[in-house]
């Protein structure tokens, strides 16, 4: 066959992407990479290992070989660097729970043909409501993925070095931005408004960093409860201006202007598209997400952040890019 011409091999592997999906949950599930990080390096001793069949273990050291995650070395498996720095159970960066969530969530894109005909979810039963139960794992996935970010965030403030601050966190989730600033800086307090299930698991994660003797709690709906005035040095808003519309963004961003003292910042950490929508890969895939899960969300442009957060009062806006899918906004 001519090189020069197309073949089928991408798109039968894009085809079959949920195979990928299957099998890295699959192996998150039965903590694959933790046992081959600890020692083992064939399919019998991952399976006695991890208390599954022979066939089994073979049949996902070979899909995550082909999904190139582990290494075959003369007969002998191991974890590739990447594997390693992010798939093994309890690290700080592990991604593994979000392996299981997302393995979880694979039916729901049979809805999508439908989902996109309609222009959002098509029953009532979307995400965002206080007693869903999928919070528990959810947050605690997310923050593996938002860690490294919120150490990124705080060595561009210099929070380290900031003294005694004032930290509110909207929608803080699992509590992971207070918990690597206040770590960071012993004198910087930190206020988490969310609903009253999530900041139970909160307070759970943060004694457990040793950090909950600085957080307080607000119970509440972020869209109704007050902000204070003046109040706050720095304003978190992480993985949740994908989940508002254009509306619902611009009055949150009012407001925590007028919550913020002179000089602070608002801290917006989410999966933000070029103006062009020409990339990057994963903000504009995670779209199909919000549609399926959110009545007005999606992944949004720089040009509307900057569109957005003039409309509510900031005067400098800046964009910084991470490692990983997410990208850091910084309003003042």
């Amino acid at each position: 066959m001519n090189s020069g011409q197309p073949t089928s091999d991408r798109i039968m592997r894009l085809i079959t992407g949920y195979w990928a999906t299957g099998v890295l949950g699959t192996a998150a599930n039965h903590s694959v990479f933790t046992h081959l990080e600890n020692g083992a390096t064939s399919a019998g001793q991952l399976a006695d290992l991890a208390g599954i069949s022979h066939r089994g273990a073979q049949t996902l050291l070979d899909g995550l070989v082909a999904l190139g995650l582990v290494e075959l070395d003369a007969g002998r498996y191991r974890n590739t660097a990447e594997a390693s720095a992010f798939l093994v159970d309890g690290l700080p960066a592990s991604l593994t729970g979000f392996a299981k969530v997302k393995m979880g969530h694979m039916a729901s894109l049979a809805d999508l043909p439908d989902v996109v005909r309609a222009g959002g979810p098509l029953t009532d039963a979307v995400v965002e409501v206080a007693d869903n139960p999928h919070w528990e794992n959810l947050v605690q996935a997310l923050a593996a993925q938002s860690a490294p970010v919120a150490e990124i965030a705080a060595d561009t403030l210099r929070l380290a070095e900031a003294g005694e601050i004032s930290i509110l966190d909207i929608g803080g989730g699992s509590g992971i931005y207070s918990a690597v600033w206040l770590a960071l800086n012993p004198a910087a307090r930190s206020t988490q408004l969310d609903w009253a299930p999530i900041n139970t698991i909160a307070r759970r994660l943060l004694a457990e960093r040793g950090v909950a003797d600085r957080v307080s709690y607000l119970d509440g709906d972020f869209h109704t409860t007050d902000f204070g005035t003046s109040a706050h040095d720095v304003v978190t808003y992480s993985n949740i201006a994908h989940q508002e519309g254009p509306e619902g963004n611009v009055e949150i961003f009012a407001r925590v202007r007028s919550a913020l003292r002179p000089g602070g910042t608002l801290v917006i950490s989410d999966y933000v598209v070029d103006d062009d929508r020409s990339g990057p890969a994963f903000a504009l895939t995670f779209a199909g997400e919000m549609l399926l899960k959110s009545r007005h969300g999606g992944t949004w442009r720089q040009e509307d952040y900057r569109t957005w957060l003039a409309k509510a009062g900031f005067d400098e806006v800046s964009f910084q890019r991470t490692p990983s899918p997410t990208t850091l906004v910084f309003a003042r």
